[in-house]
Protein backbone atom coordinates (compact mmCIF):
# COMPACT_ATOMS: atom_id res chain seq x y z
CA UNK A 1 0.00 0.00 0.00
CA UNK A 2 1.21 3.51 -0.78
CA UNK A 3 2.00 5.76 2.18
CA UNK A 4 0.46 9.12 3.00
CA UNK A 5 2.94 11.92 3.40
CA UNK A 6 1.96 14.54 5.95
CA UNK A 7 3.68 17.88 6.27
CA UNK A 8 2.81 20.69 8.63
CA UNK A 9 4.16 24.20 8.57
CA UNK A 10 4.64 24.32 12.33
CA UNK A 11 4.48 21.93 15.26
CA UNK A 12 1.57 24.05 16.50
CA UNK A 13 -0.47 22.25 13.79
CA UNK A 14 0.07 18.88 15.53
CA UNK A 15 -3.40 18.69 17.18
CA UNK A 16 -4.97 18.94 13.72
CA UNK A 17 -2.51 16.46 12.25
CA UNK A 18 -3.23 14.07 15.14
CA UNK A 19 -6.83 13.80 13.90
CA UNK A 20 -5.46 12.76 10.52
CA UNK A 21 -2.95 10.26 11.88
CA UNK A 22 -5.56 8.71 14.18
CA UNK A 23 -7.85 8.18 11.18
CA UNK A 24 -5.05 6.75 9.04
CA UNK A 25 -4.08 4.41 11.89
CA UNK A 26 -7.69 3.25 12.21
CA UNK A 27 -7.73 2.41 8.50
CA UNK A 28 -4.32 0.72 8.59
CA UNK A 29 -2.71 3.22 6.22
CA UNK A 30 1.02 3.87 6.65
CA UNK A 31 2.12 7.49 6.90
CA UNK A 32 5.09 9.69 7.60
CA UNK A 33 4.90 13.12 9.28
CA UNK A 34 7.28 16.08 8.94
CA UNK A 35 7.46 19.74 9.89
CA UNK A 36 8.49 21.71 6.79
CA UNK A 37 7.81 25.37 6.22
CA UNK A 38 7.20 26.78 2.76
CA UNK A 39 9.06 29.88 3.92
CA UNK A 40 11.63 28.80 6.53
CA UNK A 41 12.66 25.41 5.07
CA UNK A 42 11.76 25.68 1.38
CA UNK A 43 14.55 23.34 0.23
CA UNK A 44 13.43 20.54 2.56
CA UNK A 45 9.77 21.00 1.58
CA UNK A 46 10.75 20.89 -2.09
CA UNK A 47 12.98 17.82 -1.68
CA UNK A 48 10.22 15.97 0.15
CA UNK A 49 7.73 16.82 -2.60
CA UNK A 50 10.00 16.08 -5.55
CA UNK A 51 10.96 12.69 -4.12
CA UNK A 52 7.59 11.70 -2.65
CA UNK A 53 6.51 9.34 -5.44
CA UNK A 54 9.90 7.57 -5.49
CA UNK A 55 9.71 7.27 -1.69
CA UNK A 56 6.45 5.30 -1.82
CA UNK A 57 3.89 8.01 -1.17
CA UNK A 58 0.56 8.02 -2.99
CA UNK A 59 -0.88 11.26 -1.65
CA UNK A 60 0.31 14.17 0.48
CA UNK A 61 -1.54 16.10 3.19
CA UNK A 62 -0.20 19.59 3.91
CA UNK A 63 -1.40 21.62 6.90
CA UNK A 64 -0.60 25.27 7.45
CA UNK A 65 -2.13 28.39 8.88
CA UNK A 66 -2.06 32.10 8.16
CA UNK A 67 -0.36 32.55 4.75
CA UNK A 68 -0.78 28.77 4.28
CA UNK A 69 1.55 28.44 1.30
CA UNK A 70 2.73 24.94 2.20
CA UNK A 71 0.14 22.92 0.25
CA UNK A 72 0.73 25.01 -2.86
CA UNK A 73 4.49 24.78 -2.51
CA UNK A 74 4.23 21.01 -2.18
CA UNK A 75 1.83 20.73 -5.13
CA UNK A 76 4.16 22.83 -7.28
CA UNK A 77 6.82 20.13 -6.89
CA UNK A 78 4.85 16.89 -7.37
CA UNK A 79 2.06 15.49 -9.49
CA UNK A 80 0.82 13.39 -6.58
CA UNK A 81 -2.55 14.50 -5.18
CA UNK A 82 -2.10 17.13 -2.47
CA UNK A 83 -4.74 17.77 0.19
CA UNK A 84 -4.49 21.06 2.02
CA UNK A 85 -5.68 21.57 5.57
CA UNK A 86 -6.07 25.27 6.32
CA UNK A 87 -5.35 25.78 10.02
CA UNK A 88 -7.06 28.31 12.22
CA UNK A 89 -4.76 31.15 13.17
CA UNK A 90 -4.84 33.94 15.71
CA UNK A 91 -5.91 36.78 13.42
CA UNK A 92 -8.57 35.85 10.86
CA UNK A 93 -9.97 32.68 12.46
CA UNK A 94 -8.62 30.49 9.65
CA UNK A 95 -10.19 32.42 6.78
CA UNK A 96 -6.76 33.60 5.60
CA UNK A 97 -5.46 30.02 5.51
CA UNK A 98 -8.61 28.75 3.80
CA UNK A 99 -8.37 31.32 1.02
CA UNK A 100 -4.63 30.79 0.58
CA UNK A 101 -5.09 27.02 0.33
CA UNK A 102 -8.09 26.96 -1.97
CA UNK A 103 -7.06 29.72 -4.41
CA UNK A 104 -4.44 27.83 -6.39
CA UNK A 105 -3.52 28.82 -9.94
CA UNK A 106 -4.63 26.70 -12.88
CA UNK A 107 -2.31 23.75 -13.33
CA UNK A 108 -1.38 23.32 -9.64
CA UNK A 109 -4.48 21.89 -7.94
CA UNK A 110 -4.78 21.40 -4.19
CA UNK A 111 -7.81 19.61 -2.78
CA UNK A 112 -8.85 21.59 0.28
CA UNK A 113 -10.78 20.40 3.32
CA UNK A 114 -12.39 22.49 6.04
CA UNK A 115 -10.40 24.65 8.43
CA UNK A 116 -8.78 22.26 10.94
CA UNK A 117 -10.24 19.32 8.96
CA UNK A 118 -7.60 16.72 9.79
CA UNK A 119 -9.92 13.72 9.88
CA UNK A 120 -11.50 14.58 6.53
CA UNK A 121 -8.06 15.08 4.97
CA UNK A 122 -7.15 11.56 6.04
CA UNK A 123 -10.42 10.17 4.72
CA UNK A 124 -9.93 11.92 1.38
CA UNK A 125 -6.38 10.55 1.20
CA UNK A 126 -7.78 7.08 1.93
CA UNK A 127 -10.38 7.45 -0.81
CA UNK A 128 -7.67 8.43 -3.28
CA UNK A 129 -5.57 5.41 -2.35
CA UNK A 130 -8.66 3.15 -2.41
CA UNK A 131 -9.08 3.75 -6.15
CA UNK A 132 -6.43 1.04 -6.62
CA UNK A 133 -6.87 -0.86 -3.33
CA UNK A 134 -10.01 -2.98 -2.93
CA UNK A 135 -9.21 -3.90 0.68
CA UNK A 136 -8.96 -0.24 1.65
CA UNK A 137 -12.17 0.52 -0.27
CA UNK A 138 -13.93 -2.17 1.79
CA UNK A 139 -12.62 -0.58 5.01
CA UNK A 140 -14.01 2.78 3.91
CA UNK A 141 -17.37 1.19 3.07
CA UNK A 142 -17.44 -0.44 6.51
CA UNK A 143 -16.59 2.87 8.20
CA UNK A 144 -19.42 4.62 6.36
CA UNK A 145 -21.84 1.88 7.41
CA UNK A 146 -20.71 2.10 11.05
CA UNK A 147 -21.01 5.90 10.98
CA UNK A 148 -24.54 5.62 9.55
CA UNK A 149 -25.52 3.10 12.23
CA UNK A 150 -24.28 5.48 14.94
CA UNK A 151 -26.42 8.32 13.57
CA UNK A 152 -29.48 6.08 13.34
CA UNK A 153 -28.93 4.91 16.93
CA UNK A 154 -28.88 8.57 18.04
CA UNK A 155 -32.06 9.17 16.03
CA UNK A 156 -33.81 6.28 17.79
CA UNK A 157 -32.60 7.54 21.15
CA UNK A 158 -33.96 11.05 20.53
CA UNK A 159 -37.30 9.66 19.34
CA UNK A 160 -37.57 7.53 22.50
CA UNK A 161 -36.63 10.41 24.80
CA UNK A 162 -39.20 12.74 23.29
CA UNK A 163 -42.16 10.33 23.46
Amino acid sequence: MKKVGIVMGSDSDLPIIKKATDMLDALGIPFEVHVYSAHRTPEQARDFSVNARANGFGVIIAAAGMAAHLAGAVAANTTLPVIGIPCKGPVFDGMDALLATVQMPTGIPVATVAVNGGANAALLAAQILAVEDKELAAKLDAKRATDAEAVLAKDADIINRLK
